[in-house]
């Protein structure tokens, strides 16, 4: 028992450490993560078994692009934000319990449910995975919620030999993780009953990711000619992309990097796109955890969800390190082309596959407007973070 209660609190400290890794990316320790961060995630990607785990089921890279997708992006924040609010409301009055010999704390959330602080951090790691929704965060996500009822149980046991009369009441009238009420109709109350939601609590979320992803990508905004598909980062780069980019794919530029006989993904984004450094090492200006703004970026990304994407188009830099591009043009915008590979023989050609490899090609700064190419780059086979599986979407 002992052992596997390890394991699973072990599980509960990677779930932590790869939600968090949204936040790392973007501040100075970021090369310290990924050289030993990074081999775990290529190990998982490396096998057609587990590369699902290391892909992402919900918009990162780009803006959410109908309401729904937004609501829900909204909501990431919300139940981060939320669940860190009411854990840290409940530490402070267990702590005030300890430090004034009241006994256990049996007030406000406490009165309903014996374990608010679990069922917040539950909630806040909700949240948390729809800010950096990757696979295997909601399978840890689910390996942390078993490893809260262990906990659970080990409190409330240790509860009951040290305030056996009081503490005993205090669980005929309360319930666990719900209230009493919502705990009988759900079955709760017993060994068999507790087993039985947690199968369906995560068999509902994993599945849930997985309807999402499907969703997610059935509501992109993509243009497509033959092995070419185009995203668009912002929607409204869409009327534009769709007038134009027939044309830009006739550029001589262009035409000459294409190969024949592979497919292509292509990313239309502002120049100054900030998040770029994810889908191609297009310059130093774009690996973010050489900003200096690392705080504000985190803040903006979880308090701002709605408006942060549009923070994205914008340079970190006041200077024009990019004037050279013309980057103060609205009409100039960046292609960043990647090959994908791995597809099925005889399938049609999915960019988002989760067992397709994508690999930087080039990138290529246009004005629309003009068809002028502004600015070219043959890219390395890497992002601006080394080989780190990123989000595709």
């Amino acid at each position: 028992m002992a052992k596997s209660k390890a394991a699973l609190s072990g599980a509960i400290v990677l779930y932590f450490v790869i939600c968090l890794e949204i936040l790392i990316m973007i501040s100075p320790f970021a090369g310290f993560f990924y050289s030993a961060f990074n081999p775990f995630l290529l190990g998982l990607a490396k096998y057609p078994a587990t590369r699902w785990l290391s892909s992402f089921f919900f918009v990162h890279l780009v803006a959410p692009p109908n309401e729904l997708l937004q609501f829900l992006r909204v909501m990431g924040s919300v139940l981060f934000v939320a669940g860190l609010v009411v854990f840290l409301v409940c530490a402070l009055q267990v702590y005030a319990s300890k430090f004034l010999k009241t006994g256990p704390a049996l007030k406000a959330l406490y009165s309903v449910i014996r374990h608010p602080q679990y069922l917040s951090l539950a909630v806040s790691g909700i949240g948390l995975a729809i800010l950096w929704p990757r696979f295997l965060v909601v399978i840890l996500w689910i390996a942390m919620v078993l490893v809260y009822y262990l906990l659970a149980k080990d409190e409330e046991r240790r509860m009951l030999k040290q305030f056996p009369e009081s503490y005993g009441k205090y669980m005929e009238s309360s319930g666990m993780f719900v209230p009493k009420r919502v705990e009988q109709l759900l079955g709760f109350s017993t060994t068999t009953g507790r087993l039985a939601v947690f199968a369906i609590l995560a068999s509902l979320i994993l599945g849930g990711a997985f309807l999402l992803r499907s969703y997610t990508i059935g509501h992109l905004p993509l243009w497509s000619e033959s092995n070419v598909v185009v995203l668009p980062i912002m929607p409204q780069d869409e009327p534009m992309l769709e007038h134009r980019m027939g044309d830009i794919l006739k550029l001589e530029q262009v035409k000459s990097k294409l190969q024949s006989g592979e497919s292509y993904l292509v990313y239309f984004m502002p120049v100054n796109y900030v998040m770029q450094g994810l889908i191609g090492d297009t310059g130093g200006d774009w690996q973010l955890y050489k900003q200096h703004h690392t705080m504000s970026m985190i803040t903006d990304f979880i308090l701002h969800p709605s408006g942060h994407m549009a923070g994205m188009q914008h340079s970190m830099h006041g200077d024009a390190s990019h004037s050279e591009h013309n980057a103060a043009s609205a009409t100039v915008r960046r292609l960043i082309f990647v090959t994908v590979s791995g597809a099925q023989p005889g399938k049609k050609f999915d960019p988002f596959a989760v067992n397709a490899v994508r690999t930087p090609q080039f990138m290529i700064d246009v004005d629309v407007h003009t068809l002028q190419v502004v600015g070219a780059k043959n890219l390395r086979v890497e992002t601006a973070w080394g080989t780190l599986p990123t989000p595709s979407f």
